[in-house]
């Protein structure tokens, strides 16, 4: 399986496609279509019918994914997006580290 350079809970900036500079948290990934969800980005209509959830039923507008390649994780202690680098403590354990502030994730 593909790895996905992002995780659930990770805020993330857009860089490529229509929603080029928006900011959110990753909602899903999914990492065998290597493909992430974000909160607020890539909003669709979908048509549902009315069920037991949704009595009403009519247009829900709700995020598609894209592509992980798509995303940089942004750092909110430096304030702009960063690639990241990994890191192994004393204790043994990989840690996840900002390349600009040494921020770890």
């Amino acid at each position: 399986m593909p790895k996905v350079h992002v995780k659930r809970g990770d805020t993330v900036l857009v860089i490529a496609g229509k929603d080029k500079g928006k900011k959110g948290e990753v909602i899903k990934v999914i990492p065998k279509k290597n493909r992430v969800i974000v909160e607020g980005v890539n909003m669709v209509t979908k048509h549902v019918k009315p069920n037991v959830a949704n009595r009403q039923g009519g247009m829900v507008k709700q995020e598609a994914s894209i592509h992980a390649s798509n995303v940089m994780l942004y750092c909110k202690n430096c304030n702009k997006p960063t690639r990241i680098a990994h890191k192994i403590l004393e204790d043994g354990s990989k840690v996840r580290v900002c390349k600009h502030c040494g921020e770890t994730f």
